[in-house]
Formats: C-alpha cells, structure tokens, sequence
C-alpha cells in the first residue's frame, strides 16, 4: 500500500486553486446547485482506491490520536496483501492539520482538489471536521466515519454524504448517567468538558440521569492545557464523582492536578479519553521533571471507569483484538499498541467491509448504496446504523473498570439507546469472527 503523510506545507499552487475553487462558497457554505454527481469513480483506477484523511500528527491531539491513523494504515496494509479490494490496493492518504480547524480546511481542500481522493475517512475532531462537511458534501466526496461522536454526522438531510462511525457522545453519555445513578445514587457529579460539541452533546445526555447531582460544570478549550481553575472548583464543589468528557491529553492533566491537590473523586472518562495504555504515556510524559516523576501510572489510573464500545487490547483472548495485535505486529510502526489503535483498525476493517460490498465497478453511488444496505456484523461490539434515514453509527456502549496491573473488567455489558428520552437496553449483538468476516479478496 502506498501510504502518503503530509505534514504543514502545502503547495501554494494547489491553495490558490483551492481558493479560487471555493472562492464564492467556500468550506462550511452551502452552494445551490441540483447536487453533485455520483456516478463518477474520482480515485479509482483499475489497480488502485485512493482514500484521505485529516489527522492531528501534530499540536495538541496529536499526543491522543495519532496513532488512529497507524492502525488504519497497518490494516490496509493487511487488506492489501491479501489482494486487496477486488483486485484493487488501497492507497491511503494522510494530512496532518494540527487539530487547528483552518488548516482542516486548507488539507481537505487538497486531498479533493489534488489527491482527487475517492473518498473521506475517518476525518478527526470535532471542532476540525465540522469545518469540512459542508465543502465534502457539495463536492460529492462521501464522508465515511468521522472520528468524533457529534451529533452533526448524523443528518441524513444536511449532509447526506456524511455518515458517523463512533458512539455519539449524547447516547455515550445516557449510557453513562444511568450506570452512575445506578451504582453511586446520591453522590454528588461534576462535569468536566471540552468546550464544543463534545461537552454539549455529552451533558445532553448526561442530564436525563443527574441534572440533580451535578454540583460544578467545569470546560476547558483545547488550546490551554492548564486546568487548575477547573480542579480547584471541581474540589470545591465536592464532587465525588467526576464524568470527563475529555480528550487523553486533558485526562491526564485532570488527573495530576487532582492528585496534586490531593483530590479524589471516581473519576469517569468517556471513550474518546478513555485508552488507559495512551494515558499511561501521556502520564509518564507530563510528570517529567516534576514531584511526581516515577510514580507509576497505576496510581492515578487504578479504579477509572471507562465506556467504550471496541475491542480493547486488554482482553487478548477476544477474537478481534487478537487479530489485531497479530496484524499490528506485522504491518504496524513497531510503537506499543494501543486501544487508540485499535479505534483506527476498527475503521479500517469497517470501511474495507463497505467497499467490498459495493462490488468492483466501484462508483461514489456505490459506495453509497453499499453504506446504506449493509449487514453489518462487526468487529464493534454494538449494533451499527448507516441506513438512509440513520448515519448515527454505533448505537451504544459497555462500561469497564480499570484495575491495578492493566486488567480492565467488563462491569456492565453493552447497551444501546438514542440520542433523546429513549430507554437504555440491553443487546445480543454478536460480531462475526476475523475468518468469517468478508473484508477483502
């Protein structure tokens, strides 16, 4: 597979046709027009698929989520080497925007307008992609799996190219309140967010179970790593436990400044900040030079309640992870796996399915007709929409406990609900195994 990873440093020439491009419309605006064309197969040769992504390999996700793009490469490369995709290799492109929104712009731009990807995959963050669906729909390029769980992804009528991938964060966080005021009934809950939609949508959800626990509200902006100001009334308020609704770097953060205070709530972390092997890192990073350097991770780590809805690389003997430690083996950059990875392999494996599916007179139509008619069967541990009328992804989650030593303990099997007043219910989903799931020649 040829990967390509662009860093900042664009071709000036390829910005200024972008602009003219874009000049009347632009990103995020809508043009009137009768739609783009579908039928076409921009990206697709006889022996090649050309697929882009936006990805944070620097600034201040880059920490959390660079590996994402890793696991998907390591993936297509698997999928590649088994022959690929009837007969075509994946060619996957990779554009770095610092997780700064403008720059979202100016690389997905090229990806269309240079690269003349087939599609968008797995485009990360909230605040980032939501400055590019707009321009992806005008232009017709499907937008498959951002990576992010905003409500936004799901709108069939604004943006029906667009289909979600993960747990929106309003289901994710229902899920959340109700094991809270489930199993610490009475205590009392802060809130700890990212100030987009990652702490709205969330507190949407998370209010139907605790709007009368909830002592403090605390959010933070992705640009100001300091939360001293938000522990500090977090402790105050007395919050016992604390849902963040966080990315892995503002984790950890949280996590030393209340340790440095000596404050401990239960914390709870949803599963964008949730991969403890990330946080350990990011952990042994940030206490580099300070009190805290050498104390093991474990102490901060040990107790975090976490949901999620992936195969995890704590739980070898689940068939998936398993499949993917082999795979990441062979094919990945030799850094230790992560479950961070494994959310990118998930796409990988997913998308792979969906382009199988589609048959190999491949067309953006097709694409489409096979992202809306497909079975799907895993390797996510809940059921998956991306019907004509749902682009919602996956519909639920399970809840682990993390425990001294690395073991992780399923405390609540997955459940799906809705992003309204719905009921949260259990589900018998079962995901077929790696050697029974169609997902390349």
């Amino acid at each position: 597979m040829r990967t390509t990873t662009r860093t900042p440093g664009a071709l000036a020439a390829v910005l200024a046709l972008a602009l003219t491009a874009t000049a009347c419309t632009g990103a995020g605006e809508v043009a009137e027009s009768d739609g783009p064309d579908l039928s076409v197969s921009t990206g697709v040769t006889d022996d090649a698929i050309v697929i882009g992504t936006h990805q944070p390999l620097t600034g201040p996700a880059a920490a959390g989520y660079m590996s994402i793009s890793r696991g998907t490469a390591a993936v297509f490369d698997y999928v590649n080497e088994q022959g690929g995709i009837h007969g075509r290799q994946i060619d996957y492109r990779i554009e770095d925007d610092g997780y700064d929104p403008a720059r979202t712009i100016d690389v997905t731009r090229q990806l269309v307008i240079e690269d003349e990807i087939f599609a968008m995959l797995g485009g990360l963050g909230t605040p980032t992609h939501g400055g590019v669906v707009d321009y992806l729909n005008d232009e017709g390029v499907p937008d498959v799996f951002p990576a992010s769980g905003a409500l936004a992804w799901n709108n069939a009528e604004e943006a029906p190219l667009t289909y979600g991938w993960q747990v929106d964060y309003t289901k994710e966080a229902k899920i959340q309140g109700q094991y809270i005021a489930e199993n610490f009934p009475d205590q009392a809950v802060g809130y700890l967010f990212q100030n987009d939609d990652v702490g709205e949508d969330s507190q949407e959800g998370l209010d139907q179970y605790l709007s009368e626990e909830v002592v403090a509200r605390e959010h933070y902006e992705s640009e100001v790593p300091d939360l001293s100001a938000q522990i500090a009334e977090l402790k105050r308020s007395e919050a016992e436990v604390v849902v963040c609704s966080c990315i892995p770097a503002f984790v950890a953060l949280a996590m030393l400044e209340a340790a440095s205070t000596g404050y401990e709530p239960q914390w709870v972390v949803s599963s964008i900040g949730g991969d403890t092997a990330t946080l350990q890192g990011l952990l042994a990073a940030f206490t580099e030079d300070t009190e805290a350097e050498g104390v093991p991770a474990d102490a901060f780590l040990d107790g975090l309640i976490i949901t999620s809805y992936m195969p995890r690389i704590e739980d070898p003997e689940d068939e998936w992870a398993a499949f993917f430690i082999e795979v990441y083996e062979e094919y990945g950059e030799g850094d230790p796996l992560t479950n961070t990875h494994l959310y990118g392999m998930t796409q990988a494996v997913m998308f792979a399915q969906v382009l199988m599916s589609a048959g190999p007179d491949l067309t953006r139509q097709a694409l489409i007709d096979a992202l809306e008619s497909q079975e799907w069967q895993g390797p996510g541990a809940v059921p998956f929409s991306s019907s004509a009328g749902d682009h919602g992804g996956h519909q639920g989650a399970y809840v682990v406990q993390y425990q001294e030593g690395g073991d992780v303990e399923m405390i609540q099997e997955p459940r799906v609900t809705d992003r309204d007043g719905g009921p949260i219910e259990e589900t018998d989903f079962t995901p077929l195994s790696p050697d029974e799931l169609v997902f390349h020649d």
